[in-house]
């Protein structure tokens, strides 16, 4: 195998910002996923959406047996620098020593709400990235069709959701929602997730899912909106024990996710 260029400077002045700044991740259309398994992944089964592979002498050394074959076939730019130049690059404390540039999936929305039947989640001001990124690997494991994501949510292609995902933010469509009325006005009910005793009624009380049906989460301090409740058809709560204030939004989704999954579809006439 030939050597790798040398990584140039403007190409990791563009990896920095892509890293940390929401701005150039959206003008670029673009996002860094870091990790060997992540990338070997994409080499393999999706080369495409790659835009750049950077790694390390010592990446390269360590999993030769692995990377060579998968990076001779690669469509990609691949570069090489030295530990210290990637340890200023890397967003997470203990590197691999390789992390990729990712196209950013395009999504149709309309395709989605043109479905005849909808399971989709909405996160209202989500900002815990660890939270925004689990829901997502979440949904995608429970085959949920979308996920639409408030404007003051955190940003799906943030360096720490895109590790919580674990490669689900490539399979799942995730859209920025302005206007919950948007999914009402497709015909999709909205389930609105609340605490106990706020006229909200246990989840397992729920036997069937309409055909289009989207549950709504609300930041965890401040649960969700009003405008967003007037939207919801049911309220429900995760039963629990009443020593424990509340569940963890992320962990309400699953729960939440794994429960509805599982119902019956009520037909499209009713």
């Amino acid at each position: 195998m030939p050597p790798f260029a040398p990584l140039p400077s403007p190409k990791a002045a563009l990896i920095r910002n892509l890293l940390r700044k929401k701005k150039a991740r959206d003008a670029e259309r673009a996002f860094v996923i870091e990790g060997l398994k992540p990338i070997l992944e994409l080499l393999r089964t999706s080369p495409s959406v790659l835009r750049a592979v950077v790694l390390t002498p010592a990446c390269l050394e360590k999993s030769g047996s692995d990377l060579h074959p998968a990076l001779e076939h690669a469509a990609a730019q691949i570069y090489t620098c030295r530990d210290m130049v990637f340890d200023r690059l890397s967003d997470v404390r203990t590197s691999q020593g390789i992390l990729a540039v990712v196209h950013q999936p395009d999504w149709n929305q309309e395709v989605i709400l043109g479905r005849p039947r909808v399971l989709g989640i909405y996160g209202e001001c989500l900002q815990n990235p660890a939270n925004v990124g689990a829901i997502i690997r979440t949904a995608a494991a429970f085959g949920v069709d979308a996920c639409w994501l408030s404007p003051d949510s955190a940003d799906v292609f943030n360096p720490k959701v895109v590790r919580a995902t674990a490669g689900a933010v490539l399979k799942l469509p995730v859209f920025p929602l302005t206007d919950l009325g948007i999914l009402a006005r497709h015909r999709c009910t909205i389930l609105a997730a609340e605490p106990a005793g706020m006229g909200s009624v246990d989840l397992h009380t729920i036997r069937h899912l309409p055909p289009r049906m989207i549950l709504a989460l609300g930041n965890e301090s401040r649960g969700l909106s009003q405008a967003t409740l007037k939207q919801a058809a049911n309220l429900v709560h995760i039963a629990v024990n009443p020593a424990v204030e509340s569940l963890n939004v992320a962990a309400s989704a699953a729960i939440a996710l794994f429960y509805l999954s599982s119902l019956p579809r009520q037909s499209s006439d009713g």
